[in-house]
């Protein structure tokens, strides 16, 4: 019989590793680091907001707090996969492709949750993502909307 991890950073860690291996598998054979890939895919994601090369290190660095953003952004450039902080057609068809083998491997985990669970566990996360964001900044992290923390758990 398996024994919970109870919520906390372990529980947290160990399931962005888990699917961190996942997206490895994703990634082989494509030439993209993981740290590339998430470069890439918040190029996706910001689209036109990031108006040239400084301006989308700008935002990885800031979203996945890598330090060598700007070498990383200077990588997928050089391999035809952005330009000017764009993601380029090559970029798109190599996001594509690996977007589907990763659905194709993770699919059937993200199946099945109860509306409720997913809803709960949404506002959970997102609070503690903001939470860490804020003491990355240097701030103290508070409550969400005055929310307790049970509430937020949907309790």
């Amino acid at each position: 019989m398996s024994t919970l991890t109870p919520f906390g950073p372990q529980l947290v860690g160990e399931t962005e590793k888990t699917l961190n291996a996942l997206l490895r598998k994703a990634l082989h054979g494509t030439g993209l680091t993981e740290s590339q890939w998430v470069t890439l895919r918040v190029a996706a994601l910001t689209g036109a907001g990031s108006a040239d090369t400084a301006g989308l290190a700008t935002v990885v660095a800031d979203r996945a707090h890598f330090v060598d953003a700007a070498e990383l952004v200077s990588q997928l450039t050089e391999r035809g996969l952005i330009v000017d902080g764009r993601v380029t057609a090559a970029g798109r068809e190599l996001l594509e492709s690996v977007l589907a083998r990763s659905a194709a491997l993770t699919g059937p985990i993200w199946e099945d949750f109860a509306d409720d669970d997913l809803e709960a566990t949404t506002r959970v996360l997102n609070e503690l993502l903001g939470r860490a964001r804020a003491v990355l900044a240097g701030a103290t992290p508070a409550i969400s909307n005055g929310m307790t923390t049970g509430q937020l758990a949907g309790e």
